[in-house]
């Protein structure tokens, strides 16, 4: 509909498309519950006030509308499914548009992977927006299957498909090279300049986080504490509360909400599991939590839809306001926010929690096929002396101590469990393997050390999803169960898998990439819960011990992680060896 159209139905001199009789409109620029109907025509919302005529009029009894939600930071890799059935999963739950960094297919697969992402969401009812993933790869301290310079990044501003679809440049994880004027960081910096930049600065404070916002970076949403956050907030950064799956961080910043703060918060979801997203949901869950520990609801829904679009400048949505999106929820309780109807650009998409569309087929053949290893050459022994043959006789060893519920790690060094001149795992004292199999240029490099906190006592764990170079990463309490599992996550052109000695327990097969299913969410959903189950057979302690591990290769969050060059430890920003 052209704007004259649009201002032909606002007036009343032009029937709208259908008004939206019986509305409890919850207004998140006066903070007010007001009744009154809606407007809608061409997709956007016309007028607001009594009096339009319509073709259709919708009696919503009485129920409040809100504006779609929106996430303000996802990776819907995470997720396991490709975007067509990310949709079919956060739609239903008030979520009409996300912000999302595709930078884990993007260590895969570069720029086809981006254009993937929005080729596929492009035939259901979200909104999926792009920021230009900033860190393929994410440090020099991993092997990725991609690498991009600004110049490739700039590229997805002048392509037409992509250009209406790309906000700016998504969360520069390289912070050491932000705060040191790295030129290549530099350059992606300035390719974008004028268009929002978003952060990822773990425990970065004082002069560096200084140095980090000076160079134009305007959210960030790794704060774990709310002194971190205060301090990032202060300094001008947009502070995103954060609900993963395996992060678990809205709580503890809640305290920082105030009448002064809230309107410089958001909500993201970062990276949400299938069970996670069908069982509690995606935006609306973090909503629901915030409220239910004391936020006053309407300041929720602010944070989970003005105040993204505001920091994004999406000035189209956010609100229920003549001009913007018709991106509307339906719902009975502002203290208990339950999506029963989602309306996408004035078209009812959702009821009652379930979808209603279907996702069109997947056309993935561009990102298949990509992961590229010798299996009879996986060698996970760990000698004394680090080489192959060797004794050497060093005997105290550097650990990874996983945190639950936080993505940060812990730098132990504890003895090892030493036979033939071998350093072993050691399940008695909660002591696994754990390795990183370069899966992109088959060259056969694996980066070998220990870990703690998982809880497995027998068996192996493997993925070829590990943040963010998505290398093959496995966690065992021997070696033979290892190659059992990493051989069957090869097999399957990628995925996760669960394995005893000889035998596979679950495997979930993730070809697109190695990184998602083609499958609907629902049964990606079933497979998973058979991995989980199996995992517990075995020991795992974590809620999750897929995404524990994804995460336990990530060179850009601190204390100490494995990538397929070895130990790195993040503080340091560099490799250190495994024994001490």
């Amino acid at each position: 509909m052209e704007r004259e159209e649009l201002l032909e139905v606002a007036r009343g001199d032009r029937p709208a498309d259908r008004v939206l009789a019986g509305a409890k409109l919850v207004n998140v620029f006066s903070g007010e519950v007001l009744e009154t109907e809606i407007a809608l025509a061409g997709g956007r919302v016309a007028g607001v006030g009594r009096g339009y005529e319509a073709a259709e009029r919708v009696d919503l009894g009485g129920r409040y509308v809100a504006p779609g939600l929106i996430d303000a930071h996802v990776h819907v890799e995470s997720s396991l499914v490709r975007p067509a059935e990310f949709a079919r999963a956060v739609v239903p739950r008030g979520v009409t548009t996300v912000v999302t960094d595709p930078h884990e297919i993007a260590n895969v697969c570069g720029l086809e992977g981006i254009r993937f992402m929005l080729r596929d969401a492009e035939g259901v009812p979200l909104e999926m927006l792009v920021n230009a993933s900033s860190c393929v790869p994410a440090t020099h301290l991993a092997t990725a299957g991609a690498a991009l310079d600004a110049g490739d990044l700039a590229q997805l501003l002048s392509e037409p498909h992509d250009r209406s679809k790309v906000l700016g440049l998504a969360e520069v994880m390289n912070f050491p090279g932000v705060i040191g004027g790295a030129p290549e960081v530099m350059a992606k910096l300035r390719a974008f300049a004028g268009r929002v930049i978003d952060g990822h600065a773990p425990g970065v404070t004082g002069k560096a986080l200084n140095a980090y916002v000076a160079a134009g970076i305007s959210s960030d949403h790794e704060a774990t504490t709310e002194a971190e956050a205060r301090e990032k907030l202060r300094l001008g950064m947009t502070v995103y509360l954060r609900e993963a799956t395996n992060a678990h961080n809205l709580l503890a910043l809640l305290p920082l909400v105030d009448r002064w703060t809230e309107p410089h918060v958001a909500f993201a979801t970062d990276d949400r599991v299938p069970a996670d997203l069908l069982d509690q949901g995606s935006i609306d869950h973090l909503v629901r939590l915030a409220v239910a520990h004391g936020l006053e609801p309407i300041a929720a829904l602010r944070i989970a839809t003005a105040n993204p679009a505001r920091h994004y400048r999406l000035d189209d949505r956010g609100a229920v306001a003549p001009g913007r999106r018709a991106d509307l929820v339906v719902f009975s309780s502002l203290e208990d926010f339950r999506a029963e109807e989602v309306w996408v650009a004035g078209r009812k998409v959702a009821e009652g929690g379930r979808p209603l569309f279907a996702a069109p087929p997947a056309d993935a053949a561009a990102v298949a096929g990509t992961v590229h290893l010798d299996p009879e050459a996986l060698d996970f022994r760990i000698f004394l002396d680090g080489a192959s043959g060797g004794g050497g006789g060093r005997r105290t060893v550097r650990v990874i101590r996983a945190i639950p519920d936080q993505l940060l790690t812990e730098s132990l060094t504890l003895p090892a469990r030493v036979e033939g001149g071998l350093a072993l795992a050691d399940p008695a004292r909660d002591l696994a393997k754990i390795a990183v199999v370069e899966r992109h240029r088959r060259s056969g490099r694996i980066g070998k050390g220990f870990v703690t906190g998982l809880g497995l006592s027998r068996g192996a764990l493997a993925g070829t999803f590990a943040h963010d170079h998505h290398n093959l990463v496995v966690i065992g309490a021997d070696d033979r169960s290892m190659t059992t599992a990493a051989r069957a996550v090869a097999a399957a052109g990628g995925g996760l898998a669960v394995a005893e000695g000889d035998r596979v327990a679950a495997l979930l097969p993730l070809p697109i990439a190695g990184l998602m299913s083609a499958e609907p969410v629902e049964r990606v959903r079933e497979r998973m819960d058979e991995l989980l189950a199996a995992a517990r057979e075995l020991g795992a302690a974590a809620y999750d011990p897929f995404m524990a591990m994804s995460f336990l290769t990530l060179e850009v969050i601190p204390t100490l992680k494995m990538t397929d060059l070895g130990l790195v430890d993040v503080e340091r920003f560099e490799i250190v060896p495994l024994f001490v």
